[in-house]
């Protein structure tokens, strides 16, 4: 996957990323007074860092246990062949499921490593007949049950 250079970010640019990762209801006013601007120059750069993919989304951090999905578990998956095309079929197959949160390909014992968030214990085992054991790629998976959300963010530290 080809990546485009990110733009240089110079320290107004770092503040209101930083600002936008705590809050992205901020108005640009308000961001425009924390970062020294205007409204209206705070507005332009923000539209630069969006069109840049630098700002990636802007989304709402849900409550699990709000929407009744109260469960999160992680899974480490190992593939039987180490193959581009399995490997591309196994990252797609994760993007179309929408119980996947995040997941991650990484090096060590696993190939792969998923959040996936289940009501209970009975659709987690429903999950795993339908995607790890009916997936043929797939050698073996080991599941962590999360006991306790510590933190929830996917703010990245930013220097000034």
């Amino acid at each position: 996957m080809l990546h485009t250079p990110p733009p240089d970010l110079d320290r107004i640019d770092r503040k209101l990323l930083i600002a936008v990762q705590r809050n992205n209801r901020l108005t640009t006013e308000e961001l425009g007074e924390l970062a020294g601007l205007s409204a209206t120059a705070c507005q332009r750069r923000l539209k630069r860092l969006r069109d840049s993919r630098v700002i990636q989304a802007d989304v709402a951090v849900i409550s699990p246990e709000a929407i009744g999905r109260p469960m999160l578990m992680l899974a480490s998956i190992t593939l039987e062949r180490d193959r581009a095309d399995i490997i591309d079929r196994f990252k797609q197959a994760i993007r179309r499921t929408p119980e996947i949160m995040n997941g991650y390909y990484v090096t060590g014992e696993a190939d792969f490593v998923l959040a996936i968030s289940v009501r209970d214990m009975v659709e987690y085992e429903a999950f795993t007949r339908r995607f790890f054991h009916e997936h043929p790629d797939i050698k073996g998976f080991k599941t962590m049950v999360v006991m306790d959300r510590i933190k929830a963010s996917l703010a990245l530290p930013i220097d000034e």
